[in-house]
């Protein structure tokens, strides 16, 4: 029997043509699949860096865009018909995103690619409030892109100050 995972991605009108929803979708799924999710669905978003800013005054208490936020569901009722459990949301600002490809040198996709990975494994419960934590997601995230993502200064990358909401 095959895992079942459903996700779906919505992109805000004015950044349409520069996502590759489906590629995001591979990889949410990747993701999935390495961590061991017997069945998952989720919704990525990506919007404008004023409405991430929203979100993030309104879950998080911080009046500041961010590359990426995720909302888990947190023991919230499924509707009856579910067949698979729903995991959350990711939310991912593109101006941020692309900004932030700019600085490390790749394509907004792979920073669209990195985001997604990491919100995900916030949604599965990862987080990288202490270094050992960090060290884990890290390395995850990792395993799942296939490299390690360096900053311009060599160090190795963080995203923005995202979080869990």
């Amino acid at each position: 029997m095959s895992a079942e995972y459903r996700v779906h991605v919505q992109v805000d009108a004015p950044f349409h043509d520069r996502v590759d929803s489906d590629d995001l979708a591979a990889i949410a799924q990747r993701t999935l699949e390495l961590e061991g999710v017997p069945a998952g669905e989720l919704t990525i978003v990506i919007t404008d860096a004023e409405r991430v800013r929203e979100l993030n005054r309104t879950y998080r208490g911080v009046d500041a865009p961010t590359d990426v936020l995720s909302f888990p569901m947190q023991g919230e009722p499924l509707p009856e018909e579910a067949s698979v459990p729903y995991l959350g949301d990711v939310v991912i600002a593109y101006p941020v995103a692309e900004q932030q490809a700019r600085e490390l040198g790749h394509s907004p996709q792979e920073e669209l690619r990195l985001l997604v990975v990491h919100g995900v494994l916030h949604l599965l419960g990862y987080d990288h409030a202490t270094p050992e934590e960090e060290a884990r997601m890290w390395a995850r995230q990792e395993a799942v892109l296939g490299r390690k993502y360096v900053g311009p200064g060599g160090e190795r990358y963080r995203s923005g100050e995202d979080e869990e909401a």
